[in-house]
C-alpha cells in the first residue's frame, strides 16, 4: 500500500536571518511544493527516487538499514553539472536525514524497508523549499516532530517547516528550537495585483551567509531583531501601496546594515520606478518587486524570464 504526503514551498517576506534570533517574521506557503510516495518493502534497505517538476529523475540511491544505522550503498546525480560531487553531497546529506530518522524512531526501520519516490512542483534552483519540504514529508510520514528534525538535520529558524504545513500566510518567532510560536498573519494587501515575484537566477549560499551573521555583535542584533519585528508588524497592517514601498526601503536599509551588503535595487536595479525587495539569502532566488504588469517589461528587458504575480505564487486559502 503506497502513502502520499505533500508539503509546500515557502518565502520569507521580513525579518531574513533576524528569525534565527527570534525577530517575529512574515512567511508564506507557495502554491507550489513537494509529495513523497513511500512503499514498504521486505528487503532491510532504502530505494530513495527524486523527479523534478518536469518528471525527470534528478537523483536515485540506495541505502541500507542495519543495526548500526543506515548506509549509503549506491547514489547517483542526474542533470548536473558536477554530477560526483553533487551525487556525493546529496547521498551524503540523505545517509544524515535518514540516521537522524533511526535515532529518533528506532522502531519504525525494524524488519522492512522502503521505496520512497519525491516529486517537485517547482524547478530546484528556484530555493522555494527543496530540502525543507523533503523534512516536511519525512516527519509526516514516521510522525515526529518536524522541527525536532530540522534542528537534527539542516538547523535554522524553521520558518520553512512552519510553512510546510501551512495554507495562509503566518506569523513566525523562533522561541524554542522544538515549539515556536506560529500565528495567523492577516496579510492579503488590497494592492496585491501590484505585486509580482522575479527570480534572479543567482544561487547564494544561506549557510554562509547565517554563519557570517552569527559572528555579528550580539548587543546591536537584539537591538536589530526588535526593529525587524516592528517591521513585520507594519508590512502586515499595511493597506496602502506607497506606505508599503517605503517600508520595503525600511527593511532594505536594515538589513543592508544588518549584513554589510549592498541593497539589490541599488546595485542591480537602480532605474526601477517601484520597490524592490530582497528574499532568501540576499542576492539569489526571488526578488518581490511593487508594479503593474507593464512594469514586467524592465525585467524582461534586461533577461529576466521568470516573473510570476503574487496571486499566483502565494498560498492564502482563508
Amino acid at each position: 500500500m503506497q502513502q502520499h504526503f505533500h508539503s509546500n514551498g515557502k518565502l520569507l517576506l521580513t525579518a531574513e536571518f533576524l528569525v534565527i534570533d527570534g525577530a517575529r517574521a512574515l512567511a508564506v506557503p507557495c502554491q507550489y511544493g513537494q509529495s513523497m510516495e513511500v512503499e514498504e518493502i521486505e528487503e532491510p534497505e532504502i530505494l530513495f527516487e527524486s523527479y523534478t517538476d518536469e518528471g525527470k529523475m534528478w537523483y536515485d540511491g540506495v541505502f541500507s538499514i542495519t543495526e548500526e544505522g543506515i548506509s549509503n550503498i549506491y547514489g547517483s546525480v542526474y542533470g548536473s553539472s558536477d554530477e560526483k560531487e553533487g551525487e556525493r553531497l546529496v547521498s551524503e546529506r540523505l545517509e544524515q536525514i535518514l540516521n537522524a530518522l533511526l535515532r529518533i524512531k528506532r522502531s519504525f526501520f525494524q524488519n522492512r524497508g522502503f521505496i520512497i519516490k519525491n516529486r517537485l512542483d517547482f524547478p530546484r534552483d528556484w530555493g522555494l523549499g527543496t530540502s525543507s519540504t523533503l523534512l516536511s514529508n519525512l516527519a509526516a510520514w514516521t510522525d515526529i516532530n518536524p522541527y525536532y528534525l530540522s534542528n537534527a538535520t539542516f538547523g535554522g529558524s524553521g520558518y520553512d517547516i512552519a510553512c510546510a504545513t501551512s495554507h495562509q500566510p503566518i506569523l513566525y518567532q523562533r522561541v524554542q528550537a522544538d515549539s515556536p510560536l506560529i500565528g495567523k498573519a492577516n496579510f492579503d494587501p488590497p494592492f496585491k495585483e501590484e505585486l509580482f515575484f522575479v527570480y534572479l537566477n543567482r544561487k547564494q549560499d544561506t549557510r554562509e551567509v547565517v554563519k557570517r551573521y552569527k559572528e555579528l555583535n550580539p548587543e546591536k542584533r537584539t537591538h536589530w531583531v526588535n526593529e525587524a519585528s516592528f517591521l513585520t508588524e507594519s508590512f502586515v497592517n499595511c493597506k496602502d501601496r506607497s506606505a508599503f514601498e517605503k517600508l520595503i526601503e525600511a527593511h532594505e536599509s536594515l538589513l543592508a546594515k544588518v549584513l554589510d551588503l549592498p541593497m539589490v535595487k541599488r546595485a542591480y536595479f537602480h532605474d526601477y520606478p517601484g520597490a524592490i525587495k530582497s528574499l532568501g539569502a540576499w542576492g539569489g532566488d526571488f526578488i518581490l518587486v511593487t508594479g503593474t504588469k507593464e512594469d514586467h517589461q524592465y525585467f524582461e528587458k534586461k533577461g529576466y524570464s521568470t516573473i510570476i504575480r503574487y496571486k499566483d505564487l502565494v498560498l492564502n486559502k482563508q
